[in-house]
């Protein structure tokens, strides 16, 4: 508000006032920002972990959702040397967005097909490791695992297979999955499933024991 003790005309000072107030009714009915509001809070860095296929292109096309939905890239590690259990490369990314962007952005990218294993906060907090014994290779373990990865409650930290009497006879794979908080019982239930559907069998772990 203007100081009418400055000495300024008072027909002046009403002047000002009545251009005060129409910029300010205008700013009220006007959208805050470019993007629809989106920027009323202020962006916070992000971190977001994929995994690729790795093929030519599939990199730049991860970073597409992100950029192409208001995230402002900051840093690419890009993990060629330490593969999943699926063969695939982890990507961590870091980029700055508004909470609402960071949501649209998480939704983008698994709307395209890529996986994320960790986003943000969302973390994996809890871990089992559980046995599957049956004929793994015949019923393809790559599917099951890949299977098991599209359940979004849990990912495969890691798989180790044994099959001493060869590929064709019965194996079992030791499987180390880490579940998002709260969601293990989810987690277990889509192995249960995949492994009726294959005629495998799932030993689990016992709650509370040590291993």
């Amino acid at each position: 508000m203007s100081d009418r003790r400055d000495g300024t005309p008072e027909a002046a000072l009403d002047a000002e006032d009545a251009a005060d107030s129409a910029d300010g009714s205008a700013g009220a009915d006007a959208d805050p920002s470019p993007d629809g509001g989106h920027a009323a809070a202020a962006p916070s860095t992000h971190t977001v972990r994929l995994e690729l296929v790795d093929e030519p292109g599939q990199l730049l096309a991860a970073l597409h959702p992100i950029a192409d939905n208001g995230g402002n890239l900051l840093s690419i590690y890009h993990e060629r040397g330490n593969k999943t259990p699926r063969g695939r490369i982890p990507v961590e990314v870091d980029f700055e967005a508004t909470p609402d962007r960071f949501e649209e952005i998480v939704e983008a990218l698994r709307s395209e097909g890529v996986n994320v294993m960790q986003a943000g906060t969302e973390r994996y907090a809890e871990e089992v490791t559980l046995l599957l014994f049956g004929h793994l290779i015949d019923t393809d373990l790559s599917d099951t695992l890949s299977r098991i990865e599209a359940c979004e409650s849990a990912s495969v930290a890691d798989v180790s297979l044994a099959a001493p009497q060869g590929t064709e006879e019965v194996s079992s794979a030791r499987l180390r999955l880490e579940a998002r908080a709260g969601e293990t019982d989810a987690a277990l239930a889509a192995v249960r499933d995949l492994a009726a559907e294959k005629e495998l069998r799932v030993v689990e772990p016992l709650t509370g024991v040590e291993a």
